[in-house]
């Protein structure tokens, strides 16, 4: 579907019911395409996209002790000598 920025301006409820029902609509200004919109993803989606694997889980595997006793040490303030 194709609309202008008058049409976006003036009807963006039914813009945006065509986009619920998964339509994608170009948004044209003085007859160039200047933006699409898309149906946004849901949340269920986006996070079937990521990877299997985290690199960076486990980071504290090595780790003796509470977490919380480590970062308050690393917070305590420093002295200069």
């Amino acid at each position: 579907m194709e609309a202008t920025t008058k049409d976006m301006r003036l009807h963006s409820r039914e813009l945006l019911a065509a986009v619920d029902r998964g339509e994608e609509i170009e948004i044209t200004y003085r007859g160039q395409l200047r933006a699409r919109l898309v149906p946004y993803r849901a949340r269920s989606e986006a996070t079937q996209a990521r990877p299997a694997h985290n690199p960076l889980f486990g980071l504290w595997r090595d780790q003796t002790g509470p977490v919380d006793e480590h970062i308050r040490r690393i917070r305590q303030p420093r002295e200069f000598d």
